[in-house]
């Protein structure tokens, strides 16, 4: 298994820990290039979520559909070895700060 596929893995525990729904878009065919790679929904709130290993960043293309989602509304993110541990913390936080959950 690649570093990112590690990444991705963590990620999508979380992501069915916290009953979030999600899904890995395909790119290919008709599919849009540079889109995140897993797509979800928390509370009604919708995340786009970019997996990257090592020192390994988002391509210009990925800046741009990360720039874009934030800009409609919704929230964009970058996960690593470093942070994918946190990542149910953090989408938490960030629909705390749009929508109190009681």
């Amino acid at each position: 298994m690649t570093p990112e596929a590690k990444v991705k893995r963590k990620a999508v525990a979380q992501l069915k820990a916290m009953d979030a729904y999600h899904f890995y878009p395909m790119t290919y065919g008709y599919g849009r290039s540079g889109v995140p790679d897993i797509v979800a929904c928390y509370c009604g709130k919708f995340f786009g979520i970019e997996c990257k290993s090592g020192s390994n960043k988002p391509t210009a293309l990925q800046e741009k559909n990360l720039e874009d989602i934030n800009k409609a509304g919704g929230f964009a993110m970058v996960v690593n070895e470093e942070n994918v541990d946190s990542l149910m913390r953090e989408m938490k936080a960030m629909v705390e700060l749009t929508h109190p959950i009681r």
